[in-house]
Protein backbone atom coordinates (compact mmCIF):
# COMPACT_ATOMS: atom_id res chain seq x y z
CA UNK A 1 0.00 0.00 0.00
CA UNK A 2 1.39 3.63 -1.24
CA UNK A 3 0.18 7.26 0.26
CA UNK A 4 1.41 9.98 -1.72
CA UNK A 5 0.39 13.45 -0.34
CA UNK A 6 0.86 16.17 -2.99
CA UNK A 7 1.59 20.08 -1.28
CA UNK A 8 -0.62 22.55 -1.36
CA UNK A 9 -0.17 24.94 -3.90
CA UNK A 10 1.36 27.64 -2.06
CA UNK A 11 2.66 25.85 0.77
CA UNK A 12 6.61 24.17 0.55
CA UNK A 13 8.17 22.32 3.00
CA UNK A 14 10.26 24.87 4.83
CA UNK A 15 9.43 27.90 2.97
CA UNK A 16 10.62 31.77 3.51
CA UNK A 17 10.15 33.24 6.93
CA UNK A 18 10.71 36.40 8.97
CA UNK A 19 11.93 36.74 12.56
CA UNK A 20 8.77 39.07 13.45
CA UNK A 21 9.39 42.41 14.89
CA UNK A 22 7.18 43.02 17.80
CA UNK A 23 7.56 44.53 20.92
CA UNK A 24 8.36 40.96 22.34
CA UNK A 25 8.86 37.83 19.95
CA UNK A 26 9.43 34.72 20.66
CA UNK A 27 11.70 31.33 19.35
CA UNK A 28 11.19 27.80 20.81
CA UNK A 29 14.34 26.79 22.66
CA UNK A 30 14.70 23.64 21.90
CA UNK A 31 15.82 23.20 18.20
CA UNK A 32 14.13 26.39 16.70
CA UNK A 33 16.85 29.48 17.25
CA UNK A 34 17.38 32.24 15.63
CA UNK A 35 21.01 32.29 13.66
CA UNK A 36 23.05 35.70 13.93
CA UNK A 37 19.96 38.14 15.24
CA UNK A 38 20.55 39.79 18.23
CA UNK A 39 17.69 39.42 20.78
CA UNK A 40 16.53 43.01 20.47
CA UNK A 41 16.98 42.82 16.63
CA UNK A 42 14.35 40.75 15.13
CA UNK A 43 13.91 41.59 11.53
CA UNK A 44 15.90 39.54 9.04
CA UNK A 45 14.97 36.92 7.10
CA UNK A 46 15.63 33.38 8.99
CA UNK A 47 14.96 30.67 6.06
CA UNK A 48 14.99 30.08 2.40
CA UNK A 49 13.37 27.04 1.45
CA UNK A 50 10.72 26.77 -0.64
CA UNK A 51 10.17 22.70 -2.31
CA UNK A 52 7.30 21.31 -2.95
CA UNK A 53 7.45 17.50 -2.97
CA UNK A 54 5.17 14.82 -2.51
CA UNK A 55 5.96 11.81 0.09
CA UNK A 56 5.58 7.75 -0.27
CA UNK A 57 5.10 5.53 2.00
CA UNK A 58 5.85 2.20 0.03
CA UNK A 59 4.67 -0.66 2.94
CA UNK A 60 6.58 -1.90 5.13
CA UNK A 61 9.80 -0.21 3.37
CA UNK A 62 12.34 0.94 5.99
CA UNK A 63 13.81 3.59 3.39
CA UNK A 64 11.28 6.75 2.18
CA UNK A 65 11.20 7.77 -0.73
CA UNK A 66 10.67 11.70 -1.81
CA UNK A 67 8.91 12.57 -5.62
CA UNK A 68 8.12 15.32 -7.37
CA UNK A 69 4.95 17.10 -6.36
CA UNK A 70 2.57 14.89 -9.43
CA UNK A 71 1.25 12.42 -7.54
CA UNK A 72 -1.25 11.78 -10.48
CA UNK A 73 1.49 9.57 -11.52
CA UNK A 74 0.82 6.99 -8.63
CA UNK A 75 -2.41 5.59 -10.16
CA UNK A 76 -2.49 3.12 -7.04
CA UNK A 77 -1.82 5.78 -4.19
CA UNK A 78 -4.30 8.09 -2.79
CA UNK A 79 -3.26 11.67 -3.66
CA UNK A 80 -4.20 14.78 -1.39
CA UNK A 81 -4.79 17.77 -3.51
CA UNK A 82 -5.66 21.02 -2.11
CA UNK A 83 -9.19 21.68 -1.85
CA UNK A 84 -11.26 24.74 -0.58
CA UNK A 85 -11.17 25.12 2.94
CA UNK A 86 -14.71 25.37 2.85
CA UNK A 87 -15.29 22.25 1.59
CA UNK A 88 -12.72 20.00 3.53
CA UNK A 89 -9.53 20.13 5.27
CA UNK A 90 -7.25 17.66 3.32
CA UNK A 91 -5.10 17.94 6.25
CA UNK A 92 -7.49 16.30 8.43
CA UNK A 93 -7.99 13.52 6.03
CA UNK A 94 -4.04 12.43 5.60
CA UNK A 95 -4.67 10.48 9.31
CA UNK A 96 -8.04 9.08 8.74
CA UNK A 97 -6.97 6.70 6.56
CA UNK A 98 -2.55 6.49 7.25
CA UNK A 99 -1.54 3.05 5.41
CA UNK A 100 1.47 3.21 8.20
CA UNK A 101 3.50 0.36 7.26
CA UNK A 102 4.34 -2.48 9.42
CA UNK A 103 7.68 -1.09 11.08
CA UNK A 104 8.71 2.21 11.67
CA UNK A 105 9.95 3.93 8.59
CA UNK A 106 12.30 6.34 9.43
CA UNK A 107 16.24 5.69 9.89
CA UNK A 108 19.47 7.86 10.38
CA UNK A 109 19.10 9.07 6.66
CA UNK A 110 15.97 10.29 7.42
CA UNK A 111 16.88 11.86 10.67
CA UNK A 112 20.34 13.65 9.31
CA UNK A 113 20.52 16.82 9.03
CA UNK A 114 23.18 19.75 6.83
CA UNK A 115 24.23 21.18 10.31
CA UNK A 116 25.18 17.84 12.19
CA UNK A 117 27.09 20.49 15.24
CA UNK A 118 26.09 20.62 19.03
CA UNK A 119 22.62 21.37 19.30
CA UNK A 120 23.64 23.73 22.62
CA UNK A 121 26.32 25.71 20.59
CA UNK A 122 23.69 26.56 18.13
CA UNK A 123 20.93 27.52 20.74
CA UNK A 124 23.44 29.29 22.83
CA UNK A 125 22.34 32.44 22.53
CA UNK A 126 19.13 33.59 23.70
CA UNK A 127 16.81 34.70 20.56
CA UNK A 128 13.73 36.64 22.00
CA UNK A 129 11.85 36.23 18.74
CA UNK A 130 9.12 34.18 16.88
CA UNK A 131 9.06 32.24 13.44
CA UNK A 132 5.00 32.55 12.97
CA UNK A 133 3.33 35.33 12.66
CA UNK A 134 0.90 36.65 14.90
CA UNK A 135 -1.74 35.86 13.17
CA UNK A 136 -0.28 32.30 13.67
CA UNK A 137 0.09 32.21 16.97
CA UNK A 138 -3.30 33.36 17.89
CA UNK A 139 -4.82 30.43 15.88
CA UNK A 140 -2.74 28.38 18.20
CA UNK A 141 -3.42 30.02 20.99
CA UNK A 142 -7.42 29.60 20.36
CA UNK A 143 -7.04 25.58 19.65
CA UNK A 144 -5.02 26.00 23.44
CA UNK A 145 -8.40 27.34 24.91
CA UNK A 146 -10.81 25.08 23.45
CA UNK A 147 -7.99 21.89 24.12
CA UNK A 148 -6.85 22.57 27.66
CA UNK A 149 -9.06 21.17 30.52
CA UNK A 150 -10.37 23.94 32.87
CA UNK A 151 -8.04 25.89 34.82
CA UNK A 152 -7.40 24.35 37.97
CA UNK A 153 -4.32 23.23 40.94
CA UNK A 154 -5.23 19.59 40.05
CA UNK A 155 -4.07 20.17 36.43
CA UNK A 156 -0.66 19.88 34.75
CA UNK A 157 1.50 20.84 31.56
CA UNK A 158 4.22 20.26 29.76
CA UNK A 159 6.09 22.50 26.98
CA UNK A 160 8.42 20.06 25.01
CA UNK A 161 11.54 22.42 23.39
CA UNK A 162 9.86 25.60 25.65
CA UNK A 163 11.24 29.06 25.18
CA UNK A 164 10.29 32.16 26.89
CA UNK A 165 6.80 32.34 25.88
CA UNK A 166 4.31 29.09 25.18
CA UNK A 167 1.40 30.50 23.29
CA UNK A 168 -0.51 29.95 26.13
CA UNK A 169 -4.65 30.84 26.86
CA UNK A 170 -3.42 34.26 28.64
CA UNK A 171 -4.19 34.45 32.52
CA UNK A 172 -4.35 29.92 31.94
CA UNK A 173 -3.73 28.78 35.57
CA UNK A 174 -2.38 25.17 36.69
CA UNK A 175 -0.99 23.60 39.73
CA UNK A 176 2.01 22.68 37.29
CA UNK A 177 3.33 23.95 34.11
CA UNK A 178 6.92 22.62 33.12
CA UNK A 179 8.94 23.40 30.25
CA UNK A 180 11.80 21.35 28.94
CA UNK A 181 14.24 23.72 26.29
CA UNK A 182 17.71 24.56 25.07
CA UNK A 183 18.35 27.49 26.71
CA UNK A 184 18.06 28.61 30.43
CA UNK A 185 17.80 32.36 29.70
CA UNK A 186 15.02 31.81 27.69
CA UNK A 187 13.13 29.40 30.10
CA UNK A 188 13.49 31.79 32.99
CA UNK A 189 11.68 34.14 31.32
CA UNK A 190 8.61 32.04 30.04
CA UNK A 191 5.96 33.76 32.92
CA UNK A 192 3.68 30.51 32.58
CA UNK A 193 6.44 28.10 33.92
CA UNK A 194 6.63 26.66 37.10
CA UNK A 195 9.12 24.93 36.73
CA UNK A 196 11.89 23.98 33.90
CA UNK A 197 14.52 22.04 32.99
CA UNK A 198 17.26 22.05 30.39
CA UNK A 199 18.34 19.72 27.99
CA UNK A 200 19.29 18.94 24.39
CA UNK A 201 16.83 16.28 23.75
CA UNK A 202 18.34 14.88 20.38
CA UNK A 203 21.26 13.74 22.77
CA UNK A 204 18.82 12.63 25.74
CA UNK A 205 15.31 12.19 24.57
CA UNK A 206 14.46 10.84 28.38
CA UNK A 207 12.45 13.63 30.89
CA UNK A 208 12.77 13.84 34.10
CA UNK A 209 9.29 13.53 35.23
CA UNK A 210 7.44 10.44 36.87
CA UNK A 211 4.89 8.24 34.44
CA UNK A 212 1.54 9.95 34.54
CA UNK A 213 1.85 13.29 35.51
CA UNK A 214 0.65 15.35 32.79
CA UNK A 215 -2.38 16.10 31.47
CA UNK A 216 -1.56 17.96 28.14
CA UNK A 217 1.62 17.84 26.64
CA UNK A 218 2.18 20.67 23.89
CA UNK A 219 4.95 20.83 21.25
CA UNK A 220 5.16 24.30 19.18
CA UNK A 221 6.90 24.25 15.80
CA UNK A 222 9.78 22.27 17.07
CA UNK A 223 8.55 18.50 16.14
CA UNK A 224 10.84 18.98 12.75
CA UNK A 225 14.18 19.42 14.48
CA UNK A 226 14.15 16.10 16.84
CA UNK A 227 16.11 13.64 15.49
CA UNK A 228 15.25 10.78 17.90
CA UNK A 229 11.47 11.81 17.89
CA UNK A 230 10.46 7.87 18.42
CA UNK A 231 12.05 8.25 21.78
CA UNK A 232 10.76 11.55 22.42
CA UNK A 233 7.69 10.61 21.66
CA UNK A 234 7.80 7.27 23.94
CA UNK A 235 8.48 9.57 27.05
CA UNK A 236 5.43 11.81 25.83
CA UNK A 237 3.40 8.95 26.56
CA UNK A 238 5.05 7.69 29.59
CA UNK A 239 4.45 11.25 31.61
CA UNK A 240 0.71 11.71 30.00
CA UNK A 241 -1.67 10.82 32.41
CA UNK A 242 -4.25 8.06 30.92
CA UNK A 243 -6.13 10.06 28.28
CA UNK A 244 -4.02 12.91 28.40
CA UNK A 245 -3.28 14.60 25.16
CA UNK A 246 -0.24 15.25 23.25
CA UNK A 247 -0.70 18.50 20.90
CA UNK A 248 2.12 18.95 18.17
CA UNK A 249 1.86 22.15 16.14
CA UNK A 250 3.80 23.19 13.22
CA UNK A 251 3.89 25.64 10.47
CA UNK A 252 6.14 25.50 7.07
CA UNK A 253 8.82 27.48 8.87
CA UNK A 254 12.12 25.99 9.67
CA UNK A 255 15.93 26.58 9.72
CA UNK A 256 16.63 24.24 7.19
CA UNK A 257 20.11 23.39 8.68
CA UNK A 258 18.51 22.03 11.94
CA UNK A 259 15.57 20.05 10.85
CA UNK A 260 15.64 16.11 9.72
CA UNK A 261 16.42 15.61 6.08
CA UNK A 262 12.53 13.81 5.61
CA UNK A 263 11.17 17.22 6.81
CA UNK A 264 12.56 19.57 4.43
CA UNK A 265 12.44 17.40 1.81
CA UNK A 266 8.72 17.07 1.58
CA UNK A 267 5.37 19.06 2.25
CA UNK A 268 3.14 20.13 4.78
CA UNK A 269 0.67 17.39 4.36
CA UNK A 270 3.40 15.20 4.26
CA UNK A 271 4.23 16.47 7.89
CA UNK A 272 0.95 15.55 9.00
CA UNK A 273 1.81 11.64 8.16
CA UNK A 274 4.93 11.98 9.59
CA UNK A 275 4.17 13.05 12.65
CA UNK A 276 1.13 10.78 12.89
CA UNK A 277 3.79 8.33 12.27
CA UNK A 278 5.17 9.06 15.29
CA UNK A 279 2.47 8.71 17.44
CA UNK A 280 1.62 5.50 16.10
CA UNK A 281 5.21 3.86 16.13
CA UNK A 282 5.61 5.33 19.62
CA UNK A 283 2.62 3.06 21.32
CA UNK A 284 0.32 4.14 24.34
CA UNK A 285 -1.78 6.42 21.89
CA UNK A 286 -4.99 6.29 20.57
CA UNK A 287 -5.17 7.01 16.43
CA UNK A 288 -3.95 10.51 16.37
CA UNK A 289 -5.84 13.01 14.15
CA UNK A 290 -4.81 16.67 12.37
CA UNK A 291 -6.15 19.60 11.79
CA UNK A 292 -5.40 22.46 9.77
CA UNK A 293 -5.63 25.58 11.73
CA UNK A 294 -4.36 28.52 9.70
CA UNK A 295 -6.06 32.06 10.63
CA UNK A 296 -6.03 33.15 6.66
CA UNK A 297 -4.37 30.74 4.28
CA UNK A 298 -2.33 32.08 1.38
CA UNK A 299 -2.42 35.41 3.50
CA UNK A 300 -0.95 34.52 6.74
CA UNK A 301 1.76 31.92 8.46
CA UNK A 302 -0.26 28.41 8.37
CA UNK A 303 -0.80 26.54 11.40
CA UNK A 304 -1.59 22.90 11.90
CA UNK A 305 -2.07 20.77 14.71
CA UNK A 306 -1.63 16.88 15.40
CA UNK A 307 -2.56 15.08 18.61
CA UNK A 308 -3.73 12.13 19.96
CA UNK A 309 -4.41 11.03 23.30
CA UNK A 310 -2.58 8.31 25.92
CA UNK A 311 -4.92 5.15 25.98
CA UNK A 312 -6.50 4.72 29.22
CA UNK A 313 -5.59 0.86 29.33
Amino acid sequence: MMKVFASRANVGACTTATTRSRTTTTIRASSRKSTGVDAGKASVKEWSTSRRSAFVAPGASAILRTIGAGSAMFGGGKAYAKAPRAKADPFADVLKDPGFPAEYPFGEKEMARYDESSDFIFYSQPRFVTHIDDEAIGALTKYYERSFPPASEDVAILDVCSSWISHYPEGYKAGKISGIGMNEDELKKNPILTDYAVRDLNEDPTFPYADNTFDVVTNTVSVDYLTRPLEVMKEVSRVLKPGGTAIMSFSNRCFPTKAVAIWTATGDLDHVWIVGAYYHFAGGFEPPAAEDISPNPGKTDPMYVVTAKKMTA
